[in-house]
């Protein structure tokens, strides 16, 4: 699945699942959001379809698994004003010193 969400230019710069499990600090490469409830989505690594992996901060700050088709489809919305940083600075900036 090919989105919107995720700009061509990062489509080759996201590495693929699991390639980053044993990498200390990862980079995050998009962050996500959805104006209505503030959670927050940062992917480190995507299959290239429809699965996601990263932080999520929602009702805790936690790493997961997220489905884009899932944030297309409830309204979540690209921060555009992101820029790829490591995951320790993006859970600092989260207030989550770590997971």
């Amino acid at each position: 699945m090919n989105s919107s969400l995720i700009p061509d230019e990062y489509l080759d710069k996201i590495p693929k699942l699991y390639s980053t499990e044993n990498t200390e600090n990862p980079t995050v490469y998009l962050k996500f959001f959805h104006s209505c409830n503030n959670w927050e989505w940062y992917v480190t690594e995507y299959d290239g379809e429809d699965r996601l992996f990263g932080v999520v901060k929602g009702f805790e700050v936690e790493m997961g698994y997220i489905s884009l088709s899932e944030l297309v489809s409830n309204g979540v919305e690209r921060d555009k004003a992101f820029t790829p940083r490591s995951l320790n600075k993006v859970l600092k900036e989260v207030g989550c010193e770590y997971l």
